[in-house]
């Protein structure tokens, strides 16, 4: 990639990632369809592989979601800048929302038409984030581990309330385990 095709898509990544930092709310997990629109089908940057990846990635990493996949998809896309000008351009939006916002909080706060709104925009989200765990779904490999592995991470999360991170890393040893016994057991029959 010439100099003048890395500042061309630095550009094309800030205003991306500007428009998905300003047109989403809800945070990371509502951002993660909008990210996949942009970043796979408008601009086939990454795959849809990719997303997942990142994703994970994303998740067992310290840091907003919404924050490390711009810098990833920066970074892969167009390497130390592009992850600057894409973590930049979804930052910038919730930065000067949050610094307009913090002078009129309170008088804002006590407007019924905002507090109406949110009802509605809590909504949406949450159509967002089952768009994104459907979506998510569809692309990872259907097998009984798999499955295995989602019902004992739901339900230790949701029903025993365990920490989230040690659950990640056990889902992510026994991904290894598994993927690893499975790959020995296709080389021995291909012997």
């Amino acid at each position: 990639m010439t100099g003048k095709e890395k500042r061309i898509r630095c550009r094309t990544l800030f205003f991306t990632f500007l428009k998905i930092g300003a047109f989403t709310f809800g945070g990371g997990y509502a951002m993660i369809p909008l990210i996949q629109k942009e970043t796979v089908e408008s601009h086939g940057w990454i795959t849809d592989e990719d997303i997942l990846d990142i994703i994970a990635v994303a998740e067992a990493t310290p840091g907003p979601i919404a924050i490390n996949t711009a810098t990833f998809v920066g970074y892969k896309t167009a390497g130390f800048w592009g992850s600057f000008f894409a973590t930049l351009g979804v930052v910038l939006p919730s930065f000067l929302i949050i610094s307009i916002l913090a002078f009129f909080l309170e008088p804002f706060k006590r407007l019924k038409m905002v507090s109406y709104a949110f009802v509605g925009i809590r909504t949406g989200v949450l159509v967002l984030i089952v768009q994104a765990v459907l979506k998510m779904y569809k692309a990872c490999e259907q097998n009984w581990i798999n499955y295995l592995i989602l019902l004992v991470a739901f339900v230790s999360v949701a029903f025993w309330d365990l920490p989230v991170i040690p659950i990640l890393l056990i889902s992510a040893a026994c991904g290894i385990l598994y993927q690893t016994f499975r790959a020995k057991a296709r080389k021995e029959e291909t012997r």
